[in-house]
């Protein structure tokens, strides 16, 4: 999937868009909204980006996991080779620790994420910050037709750059979910 990103200070402009979008074929999960104005998006039934999106709590736990499989493998190579698990004990003790270990430097870059802006938005931030919207559109690249037919009707969007979509499983995932709640809801 690619992200395309757009920038707009018109609301209403950018509802027709997504309405536009969702009417050919492309799903409300692939589109988003981040601006500080949470309030008018969601008056507009816009899909405004979510409080944790926006932070880079993802992108700092897989930096956390890298560090953390090294640091768990170092675990049970040193036990093997000091001869550690030859006693009554075994492997579990060290294996419970490497996976301690593992958990911990997932949490720990996790936890730094949550302080730092999204690295997707950065670039954003300070035209977020003068009240711009920035409209952004995961597609696949049989969706890139429509989106360009689409976006080309709409002077108003300011063309912002293309950048990495979310996984196609966790978007398929989110349209599968979204579906079940209406049907449950009624």
């Amino acid at each position: 999937m690619n992200r395309h990103y757009y920038i707009s200070d018109n609301l209403d402009e950018l509802e027709a868009v997504e309405n536009e979008l969702e009417a050919n074929g492309i799903n409300t999960e692939q589109i988003h909204v981040l601006s500080e104005q949470v309030a008018d998006v969601e008056e507009h039934h816009l899909h405004e980006v979510n409080s944790l999106m926006k932070q880079d709590v993802v992108h700092s736990g897989e930096i956390g996991a890298v560090v953390g499989v090294p640091l768990a493998a170092l675990i049970l190579a040193g036990a093997y080779w000091m001869g550690w698990t030859e006693s009554a004990a075994g492997w579990v003790p060290f294996i419970f620790l490497a996976i301690v270990i593992f958990g911990f430097c997932i949490w720990e870059g996790g936890f730094f994420g949550i302080q730092v802006p999204n690295a997707h938005f950065r670039n954003f931030k300070q035209m977020v910050e003068d009240g711009k919207h920035i409209f952004f559109v995961d597609v696949e690249p049989d969706q890139e037709p429509v989106l360009d037919r689409v976006i080309e009707h709409h002077p108003a969007l300011t063309i912002a750059g293309t950048g990495t979509a979310a996984p196609h499983w966790t978007v398929a995932w989110q349209h599968k979910w979204h579906q079940f709640k209406r049907v449950i809801s009624g």
